[in-house]
Formats: structure tokens, sequence, C-alpha cells
């Protein structure tokens, strides 16, 4: 949900709408009526890959590497 607010209502509501962005909404605020800033949450931080975690999981044919047959490669080359 995005709230919309003006820059008096912003500085006299500014811990409420901070509350707000914690619980994932978005601020917008205006000057005569044209939106000039927005609050938004920082986006949580991804877990990192953990090498190895997809194994077994991906296939890949022993003839990956091998070359394509003319037909298909001359479709690739025009």
């Amino acid at each position: 949900m995005t709230i919309t607010v003006t820059i008096p209502e912003a500085s006299q509501q500014f811990a409420q709408l901070i509350g707000k962005v914690l619980q994932g909404e978005e601020i917008i605020i205006c000057e005569n009526g044209v939106a000039i800033a927005t609050i938004t949450p920082i986006p949580k931080k991804r877990q990192p890959r953990i090498a190895g975690q997809d194994k077994g999981k991906i296939f890949i044919a022993p003839d990956f590497n091998a070359p394509l047959p003319d037909d298909i490669l001359a479709d690739f080359l025009g």
C-alpha cells in the first residue's frame, strides 16, 4: 500500500510514517499536489549462495560442448 502525505504532514507524523515503512509500505511526499520524494523500505539482504547447494539437481548432457549439426548452426549464423 502507498501512503501520500504533504511535507507538513510528513514532518508531524515522521515516527508513525517510519513505522509504516518498517511494515513494508511506501510513503510519497507531495508539495502542491506533486510527488517530490518517496520513502521506501530497503530490500532485505538475500542469503548468500552456498557452493554445491544444487548438486545433483542439474543435468548437463555429456555432449553439451559437442559441435552443433550443420543445419542448426546455419540457423544461428543466418
